[in-house]
């Protein structure tokens, strides 16, 4: 084979790898578009949001806990988040990756821990075990969830819980 033969066949091989990643970023595109379209719409309201948070940081800071308080719609959106003076950095990161987990299941976080520890579940990427993350039940449907990071996780689903009851109930 001569060398402009073998130049030829190599920009062929080139326009045609580059013509199949210019399809499959389209295909990537479009699928994610579809994904955005498919997610449902956002049941948790700001004004619901506002009022689980009150009462979830009201009631930790009657107890003295410096935390970081995430509230997600179902889709696990973020809808509002306060970190109160105090709460270590990391808390962030806790309360969404229990925010995840409550999202995915519709368990609470602990409860799903209970599972995945007991190998009747898959755990899930990015997920914590532990507890602190709750659903959020408004006539039986689930809205989304509240998460808390910064105390024992005892304690971040007690105020978790008081915060989900402010609006609705943590259990279906």
């Amino acid at each position: 084979m001569t060398r402009i033969t073998c130049m030829t066949r190599m920009t062929r091989m080139t326009r045609e790898l580059h013509g199949a990643m210019l399809a499959l970023l389209l295909l990537l595109a479009s699928a994610s578009a579809l994904a955005q379209e498919e997610e449902a719409e956002s049941l948790m309201t700001y004004a619901l949001a506002s009022q689980a948070m009150a009462a979830a940081e009201a009631y930790a800071r009657e107890q003295g806990w410096d935390v970081t308080i995430l509230i997600t719609d179902q889709n696990n959106n973020p809808v509002m988040l306060h970190r109160i003076d105090g709460a270590y950095a990391r808390s962030f990161g806790y309360a969404t990756a229990k925010s995840l987990v409550v999202n995915k299941t519709g368990l609470a976080s602990g409860e799903y821990g209970r599972r995945v520890q007991a190998g009747e579940m898959e755990a899930i990427e990015g997920g914590v075990t532990f507890a602190g993350g709750v659903p959020i039940f408004v006539d039986g449907e689930r809205i989304g969830s509240i998460s808390i990071s910064g105390v024992t996780a005892a304690q971040d689903e007690e105020a978790a819980i008081v915060g989900a009851e402010a609006i609705g109930s943590a259990t279906n």
